[in-house]
């Protein structure tokens, strides 16, 4: 029986994705600057590249990387996603003179060109596609490229916003044609909004592209009416285009994790893609003079774990703003550091998110609703842009004047934050206890003592205990019981919706995993479940699968391939793909948004619409006498 298990222990680490993360650099792309006088480009200097990589040095993290050398990119590959008479332009800027470059930089917007920034940005290209290469044959499981000049304002015939040439654009082309690519998401969570990849995919289904931007009701750069959240995409590509609009300062970590729960991972479980690129630009992180938002940079550990369960753990990010050098260093040390594996920090003082942004969060919702099953039957935008829009133009600029006084004021003021604490990886990952005839799987040890002691030791420490029990084909949670769990689309939409706002807002200092014989959740989404949830408690997990019978009919094939999908999700590895989901049944959606209802008065990061939107709910959703009884036995 031991060989046996060992065998297929075996087997499936043979076919187990390689592990590893790269790490793309070199200080060659440091070797320009702005070489004039121009407030809008001081920010986007050389030391954006050598702080963060110093920090990663620093901090232990780029030994630890799998360091893949660049290369230039070909004309071939710029042209992917540039013309034909852009790329010969810029190929004659390291010939022109100062004055001509400065001639040649005023037909852009808010960039500037340099005798070296050509070079530079064939190397920030070939960067990012060596990175592709890296993850898509399976050297590492991910990765990040440290690159410069930024890309992703940058368009098909014109440079924009310090972006010469659109890398990640460029990337996601090169996947597609050179791996047969069928399905990318691309995260842009930099302060601005990424136009030069909308407009290169807005009509692609291929292609799934989110931004959250500060937009200010198109009144921050680049103040364009196509940012907002009813651009959508175009023809083919209608509802592939998710734009979160910010239209105020001063977001948070709450803020920030809403937008996820609630718009991007519901829609990007129901995408399902083959590969995740991250337009990873830290001006969203607290202390940023662009950005004037609150997030902290360990957020940003907790954003890249949950998009590490999506495509089989295929994730490439890659540099774009940041121009806080002490935050900046500090957020992609906690993205690279997740990228490894290790447990995700505490997070605390969690809450719902702001009047604004749940206002975004809901228009959101309801420009996406005729493309995508996440959002309930009933939601209406939100008036109060069109009532922006109506007001008279000497309201407007006085507005403006204030606006912009207060964002000099605030650039002048010094903010301060913590630094985050730091994120010690254990030296054993994982311990099992097995019938004392089974050999440990490979990687963990095997426990030391009496699995009641450890479960009475960890639950005794623990600050909070979060349980999660699956069982006999239904999902009960002691927090939040689910009552939509008819299939894996209703099993996700309460895991994503529910399940993760409560457990991160609750905190719990351990999570603990229960499963029964017969339950109906398949493998796939117990390991998709047992990864998402692994970003709270620092890890501290305890999974608990009740096997048929004896011990020895652990060999029953379904319990042990159960067993390997809770020992791979343990140990980190990428959970496998759902594919593509459908709908939810909509008596499962129906019971749910009930559920989010009653229990959002209490757990703020379960709202997703604004008051105007909770009042109009409340009169659609009816609670029933059963479910008030419900409700009071549970109070009870």
């Amino acid at each position: 029986c031991s060989s046996m298990l060992m065998g297929l222990w075996g087997y499936f680490w043979l076919i187990a994705m390689s592990s590893g993360t790269a790490l793309v650099y070199d200080e060659e792309m440091t070797r320009y600057k702005l070489l004039w006088v121009d407030p809008a480009c001081k920010i986007e200097v050389p030391e954006r590249l050598t702080v963060s990589h110093t920090a990663l040095q620093e901090e232990g993290l780029a030994e630890r990387c799998v360091s893949v050398p660049i290369r230039q990119a070909t004309d071939a590959e710029i042209l992917l996603a540039h013309s034909v008479e852009y790329l010969e332009a810029v190929k004659k800027t390291p010939h022109m003179s100062l004055d001509e470059l400065r001639t040649f930089t005023q037909q852009y917007g808010d960039v500037y060109f340099h005798p070296n920034i050509y070079h530079c940005a064939k190397l920030a290209i070939g960067a990012t596609l060596q990175l592709v290469d890296s993850v898509m044959t399976g050297k590492v499981r991910n990765g990040m490229a440290l690159v410069r000049p930024p890309g992703h304002h940058s368009q098909r015939s014109a440079a924009n916003g310090f972006c010469v040439f659109n890398n990640v654009a460029i990337a996601a082309h090169y996947a597609k044609k050179q791996y047969d690519i069928k399905r990318v998401l691309i995260v842009d969570w930099d302060v601005h909004h990424g136009q030069g990849v909308q407009f290169a995919f807005e009509d692609d289904p291929s292609v799934l592209y989110f931004s959250w931007h500060r937009y200010e009701h198109q009144g921050f750069w680049p103040n364009l009416r196509e940012s907002d959240y009813d651009s959508v995409g175009k023809e083919k590509g209608a509802g592939f285009n998710i734009n979160v609009p910010w239209n105020k300062v001063g977001m948070e970590n709450s803020d920030y994790l809403s937008v996820f729960f609630h718009v991007l991972l519901p829609i990007a479980y129901e995408f399902s893609p083959d590969l995740v690129f991250v337009c990873a630009g830290f001006d969203s992180a607290i202390g940023d003079p662009e950005g004037h938002m609150c997030a902290t940079p360990d957020i940003f550990a907790h954003l890249t774990h949950l998009l590490k369960s999506l495509a089989g753990g295929k994730l490439c990010a890659v540099l774009e703003g940041g121009y806080n050098l002490t935050s900046l260093a500090q957020s992609v040390c906690q993205t690279v550091q997740t990228l490894l594996g290790d447990p995700a920090p505490q997070t605390s003082e969690l809450n719902g998110p702001c009047e604004s942004a749940l206002e975004s969060i809901q228009c959101v919702r309801s420009a996406h609703k005729p493309y995508w099953a996440f959002a309930p039957p009933v939601s209406e935008p939100s008036t109060k842009r069109c009532k922006l829009a109506e007001k008279e133009e000497g309201v407007q600029a006085e507005g403006s004047q204030k606006e912009e006084g207060d964002g000099q004021k605030a650039e002048e003021e010094e903010v301060v934050w913590m630094k985050p604490p730091s994120r010690l990886a254990p030296p054993v990952h994982t311990e099992v206890a097995l019938p004392a005839d089974l050999e440990v799987p490979d990687r963990c040890d095997r426990v030391r003592s009496s699995l009641m002691y450890v479960m009475f030791y960890l639950t005794f420490n623990a600050q909070h205990l979060l349980c999660t029990v699956y069982y006999y084909s239904q999902c009960v949670c002691v927090c939040v019981p689910p009552q939509g769990c008819s299939d894996v689309a209703g099993l996700m939409q309460a895991v994503l919706c529910l399940l993760l706002p409560l457990a991160y807002e609750y905190d719990p200092g351990l999570v603990l995993l229960v499963r029964g014989p017969g339950s109906g959740v398949g493998k796939a989404a117990w390991a998709q479940i047992t990864s998402l949830l692994q970003g709270l408690a620092q890890g501290h997990t305890l999974a608990l699968l009740q096997v048929r019978g004896t011990p020895r009919d652990i060999l029953n094939y379904d319990d042990f391939f159960l067993l390997y999908f809770f020992h791979a999700s343990l140990l980190g590895d990428p959970a496998p793909s759902l594919g593509p989901l459908g709908a939810p049944l909509p008596e499962d959606m129906e019971a749910m948004e009930r559920l989010r209802q009653r229990l959002q008065t209490h757990w703020g990061l379960l709202q997703n619409a604004g008051e105007q939107m909770i009042k109009a709910s409340k009169e659609t959703y009816s609670v029933t006498q059963m479910d008030n009884n419900i409700l009071e036995n549970q109070n009870g």
